[in-house]
């Protein structure tokens, strides 16, 4: 009896022990896959590409070609205008010529300046058939000796028509300082019987091209005189003349 309630001690170290689950079985007491802690894959970096802000010089050749088209485009408008109206109404200039001129008045004041007034007779053609010429207030006429303005005046406010001839005395007075001078040059020219004036006049028109009244504009024009003298009552040889047409926008 005592054999067999004896204890006998036992190894725990030398029993091999048996794994709790085979390692060939892929799932856990739960039933759920078995999880195995591998590092995580290295992050791979992609460079960023960063847009390049626009260089400065590709904007302004970009804002010069578009301003060279869009100037070229108007000059382009403006000129097939311009042709157009060409063939419709085939613009011819004005014609002006100083038929006559006559002395009223030309002597020296007691403060030494030189008085003059002249009539000047002046001839004024519209060759065009399809355009008329509106001739505005402010318009001014001048006759000069040399530099010295001797006397000015202006021209009457009128409308003419196509294919127009008109002939207007436009009266001219003024003061030239210095008459003592004046009188002396001229004395000596005199006795030669040429005598050079010029006579300048700028003029604002408004032009009619059919029933189109166009913006206002001004007429400049110059006539080369050489008369055979300046004497006071008396009718003046004109003995050249040749005047010079000019417009400004």
């Amino acid at each position: 009896m005592a054999d067999h309630q004896r204890i006998h001690p036992v190894d725990l170290e030398a029993r091999p022990t048996a794994p709790l689950m085979s390692r060939d079985s892929s799932r856990s007491e739960k039933g759920d896959p078995l999880q195995h802690d591998f590092p995580p894959p290295p992050l791979r970096t992609f460079p960023v590409s960063h847009s390049k802000p626009p260089k400065r010089g590709n904007c302004c050749c970009r804002y010069l070609c578009w301003t060279f088209c869009l100037l070229s485009l108007v000059v382009i408008s403006v000129s097939v205008a311009g042709v157009i109206l060409y063939i419709v109404f085939q613009p011819k200039i004005p014609q002006y010529s100083i038929d006559r001129l006559s002395i009223t008045s030309f002597q020296l004041n007691f403060d030494g300046s030189l008085h003059a007034q002249f009539d000047v007779t002046i001839t004024a053609r519209n060759p065009n058939e399809k355009i008329g010429i509106y001739y505005e207030d402010g318009s001014q006429l001048s006759v000069y000796y040399t530099d010295a303005k001797l006397c000015e005046g202006s021209l009457p406010v009128f409308y003419q028509g196509h294919r127009n001839k008109t002939v207007l005395v436009v009266a001219l007075t003024g003061q030239a300082p210095d008459g003592s001078t004046l009188m002396s040059a001229l004395a000596t020219q005199q006795q030669t019987g040429r005598i050079p004036l010029n006579l300048k006049a700028r003029v604002p028109v408004r032009v009619k091209l059919g029933e189109l009244k166009l913006n206002k504009v001004k007429f400049l024009v110059r006539c080369d005189l050489v008369v055979d003298s300046l004497t006071a009552n008396g009718l003046v040889s004109i003995r050249t003349s040749s005047c010079k047409f000019g417009l400004r926008l």
